[in-house]
Formats: C-alpha cells, structure tokens, sequence
C-alpha cells in the first residue's frame, strides 16, 4: 500500500473527526451559557425558569437513557478500552458495538439534555469516543486505514477525538498514550498527533471558559514547596475519595434505575435541582466556570464551601450515566478545595498552587500522571508551571495507585465483561454507565 493513499485516508479521517466534534463543542458552550445565568455563588436570587429548565431536562434524560436510549448513556470509551484486550471474539465484537455510529447518534440526544440540565459531566470522553467511532467506520471502508489493527484504531480516533475537541493534539496523544491504548510507540503517537492536529484547525473554540486566553503568571518560591506537597497530597486522596465514593453510588443507583425508572427519573431531578438552587449554580456543568478564575490565580474565585456541590454535582451526574467523563470534575473539585484559602498570596503563587491542586486531584482520580499535568497545561498555558504540575501529580498518581482500589474505567471494564450484549442489540451491557 503507497504511504501516499494512508496519507490521504489520514487527511479525510482527521477533517471528518474536527468537524464532526463541532456539535458537542456548541451543546458544551450552551450549558455554560446557561450556567452563567445562575447567581453562582453571589447570593443573588435564581430565575425560576432556569431551574425548571434543569428539573425538567434531568427528568427526561433519565426517562431516555435508562429507557429507549439506554445504548447511548456514559461516555462511549469502554469499547474502546475493551478492544485493546478483547480475548474472544464475541467481546470483540460487543466492543466494537458500542463504537458504531448509531451508538453516538443515539448519545446526541442525551448529550443536548445534559447540558440543558448542567449535569455535572465534561464532554471529553464522549469526544473521544466519536473520534474512534468515525476511524472505525472509515476503516471498514478505506483499504489503507486496514494496515492498522482494531484496537490501534480505536485508541488513535479516541485520542484525536479529544485532542480536536480540546484543540490540544499533544493532549490527545498523551491520552492515547497513557488511558486507552495497549500498543506503544510511533504508530500510535504520530496518527493521533496527524488527526488531532488537522481535527483542531476545523474545530472551534466554544466549550473551554476553564481556558485561559492569556497564560497567567506562575512563581512558587521553595519556600512554599511544603505547603505544594501538602496540597498535592490532600487533593490526591480527594480524587481518590471521588471514585470510590462514585463506583458503588453507581451500582446502587443502576440497580434502582432498572426497575423503577420513573420514580426514580422523578427524584433524581429533583435531587439535582435542589443541589443546584442550594449552591446557586455552582454544582452544574463540568466546573469549568470554577476552574477557570482559579487557574489564572483570582482572589477566592468561590465560595469556601464550593466543594461540596463540586462533589455531589458530578457523583450524581456519573452515577446515573450522563454522558460525560470526569476529567474536569475532578481538576475543578481540586481548585474549589484549595482556592478560597490561599487570598493572602500573591497572583502568580495562587494561579500554581490551584494548578498543583487541579492536576493532583485529577491524578488521583485517574492515575494517568502525563496526560492529566498537561490537560492542567493546557487549560492554564504556562510553561513555567508545568514542572511543578507534572510532579505534583506523579505523586498523586501513585497515591492513587497505592490506595485508590479499583478505577472508574477498570469498573466498567469489568461489567462489560460481565454482561454481553443481548442478540440484536447494540451495547455492551452495563458498559454504557460509562
């Protein structure tokens, strides 16, 4: 096969995952919009009207996703995760599945009620998981893209589907490095840098306002190394407070989800109306609108108590498979955490211990200490940060390793595994709670 024609084949893959990612970017900008209505934190009263908007949108949305589009709930990455050690054939096919394009269609919907209702998920992983859903289908149709292996492609359209969505290419490699491929090296790395790359120049920038348009100035003296290290260390066990408090509210809420879907689409609505009008917003959406003015080192940029709805907001929100990741959740409940106590510093000390804080938890969480410094990196865009955030949270990674349990995608993995998908249908089993 000419490089040439996998070139091409390469050109047209990275071109249809940008423009394909225009959507989800727009349906993320409207949530945050609409989240700007709130009074987020300042006291002021909240518009009745945008508290239906999210009681009603979060009704529906379960109502759908544990119903007739139960296919399409979660964040879409498990097959991809699956594909990269399927060891028979039907798992690979329940994996490859849960990537087809009707998979994404029937999670469009569920995406635009998620962000009309603020559940409090990023839009990363669904990202993601259309990139790899839009390589895979080209594959079967462009003999080039053959050359590659099932699970190569699938983590290499995972990784470029972030990287455009998040016009971050580094970023998507890094991801496809360290979460979702079992290959290493050059043919996973130089594909997904092409992709991401050509997908970011057709994407927009609508969905990032934790991004900062002018890097902040960041200085951290070695006098304030300790009290760095005390963050990074407190912010780690948070992350890993936020997985294992997540994974059996998820199996608890699954199992009642099942077989009282009304009541249950009723109260939890309800639930998340409620946390919503009690922090004024603050517990919607990602908490990009959080992270945001910590990153760039704002005086208390939220309320002290701020954590607690940054807690409860995404557990809820993942819980009952909103399509979504939580990736932000967790960089944002590590700011929040730290934020309203350091206003005695100055700009640039602030602006690096929110990064420390944001990357420390995230690590912990996650446990991919490359790709979750460099998406603190990028949000914030100081290079002088960004050896400070890359240790930071390498020692949360191995907190998280060390005392963390099972992780978020692992469990899904595993229950994959455990529920093949019924003849006829498309999915795979409990896999969609994520």
């Amino acid at each position: 096969m000419h490089p040439l024609a996998l070139a091409l084949s390469l050109l047209l893959a990275g071109v249809l995952i940008g423009l394909a990612e225009l959507p989800y970017q727009a349906l993320s900008e409207l949530g945050f919009r609409l989240q700007g209505l709130w009074p987020l934190g300042s006291g002021g009263s909240v518009d009745p009207l945008l508290a239906l908007a999210t009681a009603l949108a979060t009704a529906v949305f379960v109502a759908l996703a544990w119903g007739p589009l139960a296919a399409g709930r979660g964040g879409g990455i498990t097959g991809v995760l699956l594909l990269q050690e399927a060891a028979h054939g039907e798992e690979r096919q329940g994996a490859l599945a849960s990537l087809a394009l009707v998979r994404q269609l029937m999670r469009l919907p569920l995406l635009a009620l998620t962000h009309l209702a603020g559940l409090s998920v990023g839009t990363e992983s669904p990202s993601a998981a259309l990139g790899a859903s839009i390589l895979l289908a080209l594959r079967t149709r462009l003999a080039p893209l053959q050359r590659l292996s099932l699970p190569l492609t699938a983590a290499i359209g995972g990784g470029a589907g972030l990287g455009a969505a998040f016009r971050a290419p580094l970023l998507g490699a890094a991801y496809a490095l360290e979460e979702l491929s079992a290959e290493r090296g050059f043919s996973l790395v130089a594909p997904t840098l092409a992709l991401g790359g050509i997908g970011t120049l057709l994407s927009s920038e609508l969905g990032q306002p934790a991004r900062q348009v002018v890097p902040p100035a960041v200085l951290l003296p070695a006098a304030l190394l300790p009290l760095a290290l005390a963050i990074t260390v407190v912010c780690a066990l948070a992350g890993v407070a936020l997985v294992r408090l997540l994974i059996p509210l998820a199996r608890r809420l699954a199992s009642l989800l099942r077989r009282r879907t009304l009541p249950m689409a009723l109260a939890t609505a309800a639930a998340f109306t409620l946390l919503a009008l009690a922090s004024g917003g603050i517990s919607l959406n990602d908490g990009s609108l959080e992270l945001g003015p910590a990153l760039a080192g704002a005086a208390a940029p939220t309320p002290w108590w701020a954590p607690l709805p940054r807690l409860l907001g995404p557990l809820l929100s993942l819980a009952i498979g909103a399509p979504g990741g939580l990736m932000h959740d967790s960089m944002s409940l590590g700011a929040v955490l730290v934020s309203p106590w350091l206003t005695a510093l100055p700009l640039e000390q602030r602006a690096a211990l929110a990064a420390v804080a944001a990357a420390a938890t995230f690590s912990g969480a996650c446990r991919t200490p490359l790709f979750c410094a460099l998406f603190v990196f990028t949000l914030q865009g100081q290079p002088s940060g960004l050896p400070l955030v890359l240790t930071a949270s390498a020692i949360a990674a191995a907190i998280g390793h060390w005392i963390g349990g099972a992780s978020w995608n692992a469990v899904q993995v595993a229950a994959a595994r455990a529920v093949p998908p019924a003849k006829g249908t498309v999915g795979v089993g409990r896999a969609s709670l994520g």
